[in-house]
């Protein structure tokens, strides 16, 4: 047993000095892995210096854009001569808030804000329609051009064997086919909002009536009060609605005006048009579209008389062919009106049964709400104001133009109108009138013309001749199917000038602005016959004319 005891010590000792050999080389490592350490972090240290270097080099070679938001609060504003804070200032040198007020958001006020606005003025616009636009887009030439399309459409499927089975053209409702019409109202409302956005220009809604030359009342809607503005000049571009005769009750369902006619939503089978001036004959064309039996009548002796005299022959003898009754020299006595009929009583001792009547005869101008006494303005029995050559009323700070001043009663001329009375306030040396202004009737086919009718020449006794060029010979006119028209040019027969040109025919109003870009540059008759036009189109028109017409002279 003590020999194993000895054994053990012995083995013992052999461990302690192998465990203390073992920690001495231990310490010996760690040393030696300090060491180690030491190098590698001072080597560490001098590649991350490089490293930050490199870095820093990059950095100041790269560009990081500016990261931007339209939530963050951000703003960049100037102040310019003509806004400030995105709104515009006046330059005119007065002390009343704007530079100009303009009064009716038609045609006529929206060119000339718009000139006045490019031309740096603060502007504000006045209109009673909580919508711009004006009663040109709202209930005038918009909706009833939109309507006349319409219908034209629904003759062109009539016509076409392949649409025309199974549809019943006698019982469309006119608000039906006005669908199409509200639609372009309201592209055209969001248009022309775009413009006076764009153009920084305040628009008011309400009633507008006159304070003194200088101050404006505006009744506001929905019961909101009132408030004043003060301007240095005006332009009053209130337009114009139809004539309402005293004997005739408007508010009966059966009884129309063209404003009012935009409502109807029943069928009837016979309508009586009054008044065969421009919107008379329109309406005689689309009611007869629509299948109804139209009686039109007429105070003259013949259908727009003002125009050329085989122009209106060829209207009469259209309407005719259509199934339109035209009663020349006719003038009303009375109406009787019923809740199924009305019947309308000629002077000339004739009665008239219909289902309803539609009144066009005549329009007044939107002035007798602006107190025009508190300027020292009158209007005449019709709400019409006089100007002078610069649109310029008797009040040398307040200017007018569109269809309250009268002729021509055209949302075409009331455009350049506009622009022209602003032109002229301003003192833009280039403005003149305007005087050159073709007529557009949007019949079924449609009728235009510029210059003089044969008559007025023959009356002036200046030597003319005649070129005509009858759409059933034209190529286009064939293709799509519009063979009834004629485009009439009057020359000189020495000189070859162009005196007048007058269309009768679908397109007519647009095919006039070619003869109306000739004449208007001083070109003669021989433009039409050396000048190429696309074949085949309608345009090709003005060739044929004018070789029509050469062949006359000798």
């Amino acid at each position: 047993m003590s020999k194993k005891r000895k054994s053990d010590e012995s083995n013992e000792a052999t461990d302690i000095d192998n465990m203390n050999n073992t920690n001495k080389e231990n310490d010996e490592l760690t040393a030696d892995s300090a060491n180690a350490n030491d190098k590698q972090a001072a080597k560490s240290d001098t590649l991350s210096k490089a490293a930050k270097d490199i870095a820093s080099s990059i950095d100041e070679s790269l560009y990081h854009p500016n990261l931007i938001s339209p939530l963050d609060s951000d703003r960049i504003r100037i102040n310019s001569g003509f806004t400030r804070d995105s709104i515009r200032i006046k330059t005119d040198e007065h002390d009343f808030e704007y530079d100009a007020v303009i009064i009716g958001a038609g045609p006529a006020g929206e060119a000339a804000s718009m000139k006045l606005a490019k031309a740096g003025k603060k502007v504000v616009m006045v209109d009673a329609r909580n919508q711009v636009g004006g009663n040109s887009t709202h209930v005038g030439t918009i909706p009833s051009k939109t309507l006349r399309q319409s219908v034209f459409n629904l003759i062109n499927y009539r016509r076409d064997p392949l649409f025309s089975q199974g549809l019943d053209y006698y019982q469309v409702p006119l608000n039906k086919v006005l669908t199409k019409a509200r639609k372009v109202v309201r592209s055209q409302v969001e248009t022309h909002t775009r413009f006076y956005e764009r153009n920084q220009i305040e628009v008011r809604h309400g009633w507008a009536s006159f304070i003194d030359k200088h101050t404006l009342k505006i009744e506001l809607g929905d019961g909101l009060g009132f408030e004043t503005i003060t301007f240095n000049k005006a332009i009053i571009t209130v337009g114009s609605r139809p004539y309402r005769p005293e004997l005739l009750d408007f508010d009966h369902p059966r009884v129309f005006d063209s404003d009012k006619i935009l409502q109807m939503d029943y069928v009837v089978k016979k309508i009586i048009i009054y008044g065969a001036g421009v919107i008379g004959c329109e309406y005689a064309s689309i009611f007869t579209g629509l299948g109804y039996k139209v009686d039109l009548i007429n105070n003259h002796d013949e259908l727009l008389s003002y125009l050329d005299k085989e122009i209106s022959d060829a209207l009469a003898h259209d309407f005719r062919q259509f199934g339109v009754l035209v009663r020349h020299n006719e003038e009303i006595e009375k109406l009787e009106t019923h809740d199924d009929y009305v019947v309308l009583h000629l002077k000339s001792g004739k009665r008239i049964k219909s289902d309803a009547i539609l009144w066009s005869n005549g329009r007044s101008g939107n002035t007798e709400s602006l107190n025009l006494e508190a300027v020292g303005l009158k209007a005449n029995n019709r709400g019409q104001l006089k100007v002078d050559d610069t649109y310029c009323t008797e009040v040398d700070n307040i200017y007018a133009a569109g269809d309250v001043i009268g002729w021509p009663s055209l949302a075409s001329a009331a455009y350049d109108q506009g622009r022209c009375a602003a032109a002229f306030m301003i003192g833009d040396e280039d403005a003149e009138p305007v005087s050159s202004v073709p007529t557009g009737i949007y019949t079924i086919p449609e009728i235009s013309c510029i210059g003089k009718t044969e008559q007025e020449l023959t009356d002036e006794k200046v030597p003319y001749e005649v070129g005509q060029a009858f759409f059933r010979h034209l190529a286009r006119a064939q293709i799509i199917g519009e063979l009834t028209g004629v485009l009439k040019i009057l020359f000189h027969r020495e000189t070859l000038e162009i005196l007048g040109i007058h269309c009768y025919g679908n397109h007519a109003s647009e095919i006039i602005h070619i003869g109306q870009a000739v004449m208007k540059s001083g070109n003669s008759l021989e433009y039409f016959v050396n000048t190429t036009f696309n074949y085949p189109t309608m345009a090709e028109a003005y060739r044929v004319a004018a070789l029509n017409g050469l062949n006359r002279v000798f």
